[in-house]
C-alpha cells in the first residue's frame, strides 16, 4: 500500500476553493503594513485623467481590481468611461476626490503632462499607490521631488512607459551585459511623431472661444499660467506646447530610451546640447511650442570601464546617417533605438550585422520576465518586488534626464551639468526652466 503524503499548504488551499470556501486573509494577518491589501484582497483604484490612455490604463486595472472613482475635468469623458464601472463615482477635482473617498488605495493618474506632478505628489503623501503616464514630470524639477516622495511614502508605484515590461527590454540588456556588441560608444533614438498628431511650432492662438459648459478650465490649467481656453489645446493637442506638454522628446523619450538607461546605468549627462527648427522660428513660436524638428545631444562620462556614451534624440524628420553595415535597409519608417558598440548594434532588441548574430546567439537569460506591466504595479501595490519603472529606481531619474533636453533646445545653448549640485553651470536662464513656478494655489 503507497504511503499517503501530508497534506500541502498548496493542496488544502486548492481544496477548499474547489469545496466553495471563499478564503480571505487580512493584510495584518500577513505582517503587513496597516492598510497594505494581500495578494487575495483587491485594490480600490481611481482613474483620474481619462480622455486618452486612462481609458486603457484602468481598463487594465479593472480586469482584476476595483474601479471605485474615474476623475477627469472634462465631463464628457468621465461619463463615459465611468459607463464601464457601475458603482464609480465621478469626480472633476482630483482634490475633492482624494479627501472624500478614504476608501481609494491607488490611483492610475493620465492627464496632460503639467498637472503629473501636482496629483502624483498629493497621492503619494496620502499614502496613496500611484501609476503615472509618461513622462512622469513636466519639469525636472517635479521628476526629483516625486522620486523623494515616493522614497519616502513606500507605496507601489510606476511611470506609463509599458515597453519597459516586455522581452525585447531585457534582451537589449542581456545582450549588452553578455558582449555581444562590445563597448557602447553611441546611443540614436528618434520619433517620426507629425506635427499633426502632435501640433507645434506654432504661436498661440488669438481668438477666445467661450468654455464649453462640459468642461472645469481652471482646473485643466492646473498650475501652469492662466489663459484663455481653446480647442487648441484640448483635448490631444497640448503635446507641442511648453505650458502643457514636453514636445516629441518627453512624449516618446521615457519609452526609447529607458532600456538603455538601464542596460547601461546612465547617470547625469555631463553636457546636453540641441539644434532645432527653431533657430530660425520667431520668438512668439518658440516661447509656446515645442519645434517642428530637433536633435538633441547628450554625453554621459565613462565609468569605470565603461567609456564616454553619447546619446543623440532625433525627431520630426531629423535623422541620423545609415549605419554602411546596415546598406539600404530604412530602419527610421518608424519610432525606435540603435545602440551602438565596438562589435555590434542592436536595433531595437534585434542584433546587427546578421553576421554577428549568428555568430553570437541567444545571449543567457539574466533577468526576471515580466508578468506585464500594469500586473508588476499591481503586484507591488500588494507587497510584490517594485514595478520595473518605479519612481525611486528609474521612473523619476529617466524622465529628468530626458527634460533636460527640452531645455537646452529652449535656450538654443550647449548647457553644462553639475550633478552635485543639481544645476546647470553656465546659464541662469537654463536653471530658472529646471523648476518653473505654479500658478497660485496650486503648491502640494
Amino acid at each position: 500500500m503507497m504511503a499517503r503524503k501530508p497534506m500541502q499548504r498548496r493542496d488544502f488551499l486548492a481544496g477548499s476553493a474547489a469545496a466553495g470556501a471563499a478564503m480571505f486573509v487580512s493584510g495584518r494577518v500577513l505582517g503587513l503594513e496597516p492598510g497594505q491589501p494581500s495578494a487575495n484582497e483587491k485594490l480600490n483604484v481611481a482613474a483620474i485623467g481619462v480622455g486618452g490612455m486612462g481609458r486603457h490604463d484602468i481598463a487594465q486595472a479593472a480586469k482584476t481590481e476595483n474601479v471605485v472613482a474615474i476623475c477627469d475635468v472634462d465631463r464628457r469623458f468621465a461619463e463615459d468611461v465611468a459607463k464601464n464601472y457601475p458603482g464609480a463615482a465621478i469626480y472633476a477635482d482630483f482634490r475633492k476626490m482624494l479627501e472624500e473617498r478614504k476608501d481609494i488605495d491607488a490611483v492610475m493618474i493620465a492627464t496632460p503632462d503639467h498637472n503629473h506632478a501636482v496629483i502624483t505628489l498629493t497621492a503619494l503623501k496620502m499614502g496613496k499607490h500611484v501609476f503615472c503616464q509618461k513622462p512622469l514630470t513636466h519639469s525636472v524639477g517635479e521628476a526629483l521631488r516625486v522620486k523623494e516622495a515616493a522614497a519616502q511614502a513606500k507605496t507601489a508605484t510606476q511611470m506609463g512607459n509599458q515597453g519597459q515590461a516586455s522581452e525585447g527590454a531585457r534582451l537589449i540588456c542581456e545582450y549588452i551585459w553578455s558582449g555581444a556588441i562590445g563597448k557602447v560608444r553611441e546611443i540614436h533614438s528618434w520619433s517620426n511623431r507629425r506635427p499633426d498628431i502632435s501640433p507645434r511650432g506654432i504661436p498661440r492662438p488669438a481668438d477666445t472661444p467661450p468654455v464649453p459648459d462640459y468642461l472645469d478650465w481652471d482646473l485643466w490649467l492646473g498650475p501652469a499660467k492662466a489663459r484663455p481656453y481653446h480647442p487648441a489645446y484640448h483635448p490631444f493637442a497640448w503635446r507641442g506646447w511648453w505650458d502643457f506638454g514636453t514636445g516629441v522628446l518627453g512624449d516618446i523619450g521615457c519609452h526609447n530610451l529607458s532600456a538603455a538607461f538601464k542596460a547601461l546605468k546612465l547617470g547625469w549627462p555631463t553636457s546636453v546640447e540641441a539644434c532645432s527648427t527653431h533657430w530660425s522660428a520667431p520668438a512668439e513660436v518658440k516661447t509656446e511650442t515645442a519645434p517642428l524638428a530637433s536633435i538633441v545631444t547628450y554625453r554621459f562620462a565613462a565609468e569605470g570601464d565603461r567609456p564616454e556614451i553619447v546619446v543623440r534624440w532625433y525627431d520630426g524628420g531629423m535623422m541620423p546617417p545609415i549605419p554602411p553595415a546596415l546598406g539600404d535597409r530604412n530602419i527610421f519608417d518608424a519610432d525606435g533605438t540603435l545602440i551602438v558598440g565596438d562589435e555590434g548594434m542592436l536595433l531595437g532588441a534585434t542584433l546587427l550585422p546578421e553576421a554577428r548574430a549568428q555568430e553570437v546567439g541567444t545571449p543567457p537569460q539574466v533577468l526576471p520576465r515580466s508578468p506585464g506591466h500594469y500586473e508588476e504595479w499591481i503586484q507591488a501595490c500588494k507587497g510584490g518586488a517594485p514595478a520595473g519603472s518605479n519612481f525611486v529606481d528609474h521612473a523619476a531619474h529617466l524622465a529628468a534626464v530626458v527634460l533636460m533636453g527640452n531645455i537646452a533646445i529652449r535656450t538654443e545653448k550647449k548647457l553644462f551639468w553639475d550633478a552635485g549640485k543639481l544645476r546647470f553651470t553656465n546659464s541662469d536662464e537654463a536653471n530658472a526652466l529646471l523648476d518653473p513656478p505654479y500658478r497660485e494655489g496650486w503648491g502640494v
